[in-house]
């Protein structure tokens, strides 16, 4: 994977992140595996999803996060630690989709409208697949939001945070309903803009 391939994050330069890539490289632990370890701390967070209590809900909010843990670090061991693998672009990005897909269509049946969850997902899959076909296509991949991952991952977070309080003292669910529409509508936006810039390299090229 080139550095053009790798999505822009703060993160990936603080003093703790490269510390504990720099430990898991050392280690017998491959960025493969880490990938596949973000797969099951979002079905982890999506099985407390689907439950909607507030413990739970707490619980999922930590997956959540436990999950961009794992998509931070696996490339940084694999690139930073010189472990990459052949096959490493494959976990790179399958691991991805099925991690948003099991969070975000949780989400729609913990907000008792599995539907938008289930847009919401199409949605989210279909955000990289637009970044993707830039790349197949020699440009540099577009991370261009307003709803890349992190901001789901963020949106989902909060989600479970302010539901959890909600359920708590309301019994409501209008914080995740609102999240699962905020996602499915921020992600269709995120589709258009990422398909406009890649018309127009592609019309810049021509």
């Amino acid at each position: 994977m080139s550095p053009a391939d790798r999505r822009p994050l703060a993160s990936r330069d603080t003093a703790w992140a490269r510390r504990l890539a720099a430990a898991l490289a050392r280690s017998a632990v491959t960025p493969n595996q880490i990938s596949m370890l973000s797969v099951v701390f979002a079905g982890l967070g999506a099985w407390a999803l689907v439950g909607a209590r507030p413990l739970p809900l707490i619980g999922a909010a930590v997956c959540v996060q436990l999950r961009l843990l794992c998509n931070l670090i696996d490339g940084m061991v694999a690139i930073e630690g010189g472990k990459q693998s052949p096959v490493g672009a494959i976990y790179n990005e399958f691991p991805d989709r099925i991690a948003d897909s099991l969070l975000i269509v949780a989400l729609g049946y913990a907000a008792w409208v599995p539907w938008v969850g289930w847009l919401g997902a199409l949605l989210a899959a279909l955000t990289a697949y637009v970044r993707a076909t830039g790349g197949a296509l020699g440009f540099a991949q577009d991370f261009r939001g307003p709803m890349a991952k992190p901001q789901r991952m963020a949106v989902l977070t909060a989600a479970c945070l302010i539901g959890a309080a909600e359920l708590h003292w309301n019994g409501t669910r209008h914080a995740l309903l609102a999240a699962a529409i905020v996602i499915a509508a921020g992600s269709a936006f995120t589709c258009a803009t990422r398909t406009l810039e890649l018309a127009r390299r592609l019309s810049e090229k021509a």
